[in-house]
């Protein structure tokens, strides 16, 4: 294992969902920060999210957004500063005092709490809807392909594609694929979904479908962060939003105060633009 040397941050992170202190946060991100050269992406995201919370992260193109999701799945190592999901720090772990970067199968574990669906569907070509969604479980969670299947299936008829499920990706639409991507990422049973602009290669008129299944997921009680675009579903589905802007949080709040009455001149500009 590599020795790190960044030290354990200890203060706590701001922006809490606020939901009572008698409940921890199922995600905690501290003092984050990422920099790819002299290019300083992330600037010290602070950001609670309570189970059960969606919050719905906006902002202009290459503010930071989509890398503090790939932070928070482990795709990207910050630079500085901390990430727990369910009590676990995301990618490290502490040993007298230092910090030592797990093991890939440690970091398998992780992730397979995480949940992530991106702006393009990845999904294999040569594979059916079901085929894709039973990956995950059969090839990390090791579980019996029967059950697999079944499992699969289900998640199919949740998110409307049960009639689909032996089509191959080339034979869907782009909303039936997202939806697909979605379930297979829903197949892992995890803690937390992310979202990433997941509406954004989509034909305007497939939108809708994508954003059904994801409001009925956070009526079920999923917690999720999702990076969007979408105004409408931000002010309808989150608890809370978060307007990034240059690589921190300018505002964060309820919908109904960021959406429409921002404190900062910065949010009003990108509103303006955008609503």
């Amino acid at each position: 294992m590599t020795v790190l040397d960044t030290p354990t941050p200890s203060a706590p992170a701001a922006g809490s969902g606020g939901e009572g202190d008698a409940a921890s946060p199922l995600v905690r991100i501290c003092d984050l920060h990422k920099t790819y050269g002299q290019h300083h992406v992330l600037r010290g995201v602070d950001l609670d999210v309570m189970r059960g919370q969606v919050v719905c992260v906006i902002g202009p193109s290459g503010s930071g957004k989509s890398t503090m999701l790939r932070c928070i799945n482990a795709l990207e190592r910050p630079t500085a500063g901390s990430i727990e999901v369910a009590g676990d720090r995301i990618g490290v772990i502490e040993r007298d005092g230092r910090l030592h970067e797990l093991s890939a199968k440690a970091l398998a574990a992780q992730r397979a709490k995480i949940g992530m669906v991106f702006q393009s569907f990845n999904l294999f070509p040569t594979r059916t809807a079901t085929e894709n969604v039973m990956e995950g479980p059969v090839v990390v969670g090791r579980v019996d392909k029967t059950a697999a299947r079944e499992r699969a299936e289900k998640l199919l008829d949740r998110v409307g594609l049960a009639a689909h499920r032996h089509k191959y990706p080339a034979q869907l639409s782009g909303g039936q694929q997202q939806r697909v991507a979605i379930a297979r990422a829903l197949a892992m049973e995890p803690e937390l979904m992310l979202f990433d602009e997941p509406t954004s290669a989509l034909d305007p008129e497939l939108v809708g479908e994508v954003l059904g299944v994801m409001r009925s997921l956070a009526q079920s009680g999923m917690t999720m962060i999702v990076v969007t675009h979408e105004m409408s579903f931000a002010r309808e589905v989150a608890d809370h939003v978060a307007f990034f802007d240059q690589g921190v949080i300018v505002e964060y709040g309820p919908p109904g105060e960021v959406l429409s009455k921002p404190s900062h001149a910065r949010t009003r500009e990108f509103l303006a633009r955008v609503q």
